[in-house]
């Protein structure tokens, strides 16, 4: 029988690299709100994607390097409950993406690899792995 522990550490960089990679763009592409706002945009919104544009990438680097990887799990995926109020709740979303616009679907998937980190950890290549070990 194979054993699937030999996979753990992989696979769980695999998953921090991934979801780091979502948040590093997703908060690079919302810097443009320091210098222009979307027209139509309240203030209210405007100050969100301005504190998400800081909030994001910092998470994504933290996942990157998996340092304090619980704390940034949680904290992204906080925002992906967030989201998904948003998607579903205020835009009235779909629970899967088609023909008639975004689901929620690809939000849930980012939030349950935040919720495997939280439960599993950063895997033994991570920063927070060297840091137990000193």
């Amino acid at each position: 029988m194979h054993s699937s522990s030999k996979l753990q550490d992989p696979a769980l960089l695999l998953l921090r690299l991934l979801i780091a990679a979502i948040f590093l763009y997703a908060g690079h592409a919302k810097w443009s709100m320091w210098s222009t706002p979307p027209e139509g945009m309240t203030p209210n919104m405007v100050n969100l994607m301005k504190l998400l544009a800081v909030v994001e990438p910092l998470g994504g680097l933290g996942l990157l390097v998996g340092c304090l990887t619980f704390w940034a799990s949680a904290g992204l995926g906080i925002i992906m409950v967030g989201a998904v109020y948003f998607l579903r709740v205020l835009m009235h979303g779909a629970l899967f993406t088609g023909p008639q616009g975004t689901g929620i679907d690809y939000v849930l998937l980012i939030l349950a690899g935040c919720i495997v980190l939280m439960a599993f950890g950063p895997g033994k290549w991570s920063l927070d792995a060297l840091r137990k070990k000193a």
